[in-house]
């Protein structure tokens, strides 16, 4: 029975130290509540640490920078563009006490800070030009050719703040509301800027449509480019065929005229020769075996026919 008792007084103080001790790593603070009402101070040191035991509970808080990353909103610009912008923030929790007693735990910080955040990114989003959040700076580019079919000058507009001024100005505005609820607020940032789908469409059918009549440019300058090329072309056969031409028809001349020299000087030597050739080259191409030929008699042909017979 002894035995027995002492087990269960072992046990029960086991149970009460472990119930009396908690610890805490570096990258943790700690508060701690008796029946829901918080006691104590703020505890940072990393360790060992006492309680009451069941009666006071243990709440403990990241003591690091944590992330926020908020939802994708549309809203609307000054100039009346309809926009989707995408934000995140880094912040920390400064003031665990009131931290708990404003949202309890990150989850509640997460969503509060979503509401102030998402309510001064709209009204900084509301007090400006799209061309504001879009460019940081006044710095000169290059304008592309696709640039000045869809607005370059819009594209070139210069800017008064910027979108890294008015991240600035977010920040500022936010980090006034945040330290009530114990969260120190270090940074805001754009994640993303879009315009809304429906617009998006319209966008990119206009840059198609620029596309496609730059393409229909370079074809047609390349339709004229493929045209003069040919006609140089046809040209430059024409020259060299007309020099060809030209030098077959001398060659052919000159040939022509030493032919008849030699003719001339041939049958000038034996005219009655050159007449009887002549007479002869006449019937063979104006006659055949079935041909029958009427002359008169004081035809010089035949004059040669019976003067052939007689010899």
């Amino acid at each position: 029975m002894k035995g027995l008792t002492a087990l269960v007084t072992a046990v029960v103080a086991a149970v009460v130290l472990l119930a009396s001790v908690y610890t805490l790593s570096e990258t943790e603070q700690a508060i701690l509540t008796q029946f829901g009402r918080p006691v104590g101070g703020l505890v940072t040191e990393p360790g060992l640490h006492l309680k009451v035991p069941f009666i006071q509970d243990v709440h403990r808080f990241d003591k690091r920078w944590l992330e926020f990353d908020g939802d994708a909103r549309e809203i609307t610009t000054k100039d009346k563009k309809y926009i989707v912008v995408d934000t995140y923030a880094r912040w920390r929790i400064a003031d665990p006490l009131r931290f708990y007693q404003a949202v309890r735990d990150e989850r509640g910080a997460q969503s509060r800070l979503d509401d102030i955040v998402d309510g001064e990114t709209r009204n900084a989003v509301a007090s400006f030009d799209l061309i504001e959040l879009v460019r940081s700076s006044n710095r000169t580019f290059q304008t592309t050719e696709e640039l000045e079919g869809i607005g370059a000058a819009e594209a070139m507009t210069a800017v008064a703040s910027g979108r890294a001024q008015i991240a600035r100005i977010i920040l500022e505005k936010a980090a006034k509301i945040t330290p009530e609820f114990g969260i120190e607020l270090v940074d805001v940032r754009f994640r993303r800027i879009n315009y809304v789908e429906s617009v998006q469409a319209k966008v990119f059918d206009r840059m198609i449509s620029e596309r496609k009549r730059i393409a229909e440019r370079s074809r047609s300058e390349g339709h004229g480019r493929a045209a003069e090329i040919r006609g140089e072309k046809e040209r430059d056969v024409l020259a060299v065929t007309s020099v060809g031409y030209k030098q077959a028809q001398e060659l052919k001349g000159a040939a022509d005229a030493k032919s008849t020299a030699v003719y001339a000087k041939a049958y000038g030597k034996d005219p009655e020769f050159y007449q009887f050739s002549k007479a002869m080259e006449t019937l063979m191409r104006g006659l055949d075996d079935k041909a029958l030929l009427i002359l008169s008699t004081d035809s010089e042909l035949l004059k040669y026919l019976k003067g052939s017979e007689v010899k």
